[in-house]
């Protein structure tokens, strides 16, 4: 068949070339093609093929529904506990003895570690026998005042001597009270440094105790400033922590008026629900802040809007003359997000958008699911 194309072809060429006579030379094509148009019905025929066949394309569709459409804001938090404390001797000394264990629960005020008070003992050891005698000497000069013998100076005297001990001895104790360590909040002992026989300080790097309360654990970001006006308090957010593969939702729970100078970002706090026994502080997480939400939106998959001169269109399945056809239909797209894209213009309930074999397709081609 082709070579008869081509036989055919190279005749008309010889004829054009070689006419000269416009009339003559437009029959001679004419009949030509007429010879050329039977024996290629008579090829069609025998090879069964049907001039009439329309090929059509495969394809698949989904149809328009209106879903929630959401889209957040991606940042990353960091999980800190509202308390969330480092405990360390008020005075430094060598630890002498330690109460409690890693992963024990204390209460606020509880006893922690103890480090040498010895020094301060002596103190006390060698002032109480002073406070004794003057007393003792104190209340022999109040009953020989009260039978009208000796002065009254001598009685303010042995008052002042003792109440003078008496707050040296106070004084001590309180220095012996600061060589014990205890929690300043109830929660957890989540990691002990100090070791007996240790020199224990506030400064040192490894901290003597650490006690965290899980039961107020929250999650802090910094947010860029360009959102600064769509988020606030109060916002529904989505928490994704990857190591844990596991997601939250919660609440923001507060969000600071002042912009960084140097990041130009503002911090925002997200209270965590109580009972998640795998959030530990300073985990990462991945926080999406919803910023946007149309619950009746006309979605579709991102990839199948295709451009055009700036514009945007899909292709949609319609049912013609008793043919399924392709047609294009222009777009207005909202938001993205996560692959689906927000139509705000352009399609209608019920349709029938084309997601797969969507790339070829011409406007008014013939189709099949």
């Amino acid at each position: 068949m082709k070579n008869l194309f081509f036989a055919a072809m190279t005749l008309i060429l010889l004829a054009a070339c070689g006419s000269k006579d416009p009339n003559q030379e437009l029959n001679d094509l004419k009949s030509q093609r007429t010879q050329i148009d039977a024996r290629i019905a008579e090829l069609e025929k025998q090879l069964g093929v049907n001039p009439n066949e329309v090929k059509s394309k495969k394809i698949q569709t989904t149809d328009v529904v209106a879903t929630n459409f959401q889209h957040y804001i991606e940042i990353q938090g960091t999980v800190d506990a509202e308390n969330n404390v480092v405990v360390a001797p008020s005075i430094p000394g060598i630890v002498t003895k330690i109460f409690v264990s890693a992963g024990d629960a204390v209460t606020a005020g509880q006893l922690l570690a103890e480090t040498d008070n010895s020094a301060y003992q002596a103190q006390i050891a060698a002032i109480r026998p002073q406070l004794e005698m003057a007393q003792d000497v104190y209340e022999r000069q109040r009953r020989l005042w009260e039978q009208k013998i000796g002065s009254e100076i001598q009685l303010i005297q042995a008052q002042t001597q003792m109440e003078a001990l008496k707050k040296q001895i106070a004084a001590v104790e309180a220095q012996i009270e600061l060589t014990k360590v205890k929690s300043p909040i109830s929660g957890v002992i989540d990691h002990i440094g100090a070791k007996v026989g240790q020199f224990a300080t506030a400064q040192n790097p490894d901290p003597s105790f650490r006690v965290i309360n899980l039961a107020s654990l929250k999650m802090k970001t910094e947010i860029a400033e360009s959102y600064a006006n769509k988020v606030s308090k109060g916002n529904k957010v989505k928490i994704f922590f990857p190591d844990a593969n596991q997601e939250l939702e919660a609440n923001i729970s507060f969000i600071a008026k002042f912009i960084s100078p140097l990041t130009r970002t503002f911090t925002a706090e997200i209270g965590l629900p109580s009972g998640s026994e795998f959030l530990r502080p300073n985990m990462i997480g991945v926080v999406k802040i919803i910023d946007y939400e149309n619950p009746n939106a006309l979605t579709v998959p991102i990839n199948i809007v295709q451009n055009e001169n700036n514009q945007q269109f899909v292709f949609v399945a319609v049912q013609e003359n008793g043919q399924l056809l392709a047609k294009k239909k222009m777009v207005t797209v909202g938001n993205v997000y996560n692959g689906n894209a927000e139509i705000t213009g352009g399609l209608s309930l019920g349709e029938k958008v084309i997601t797969t074999g969507y790339a070829d397709l011409q406007d008014g081609m013939a189709i099949e699911l």
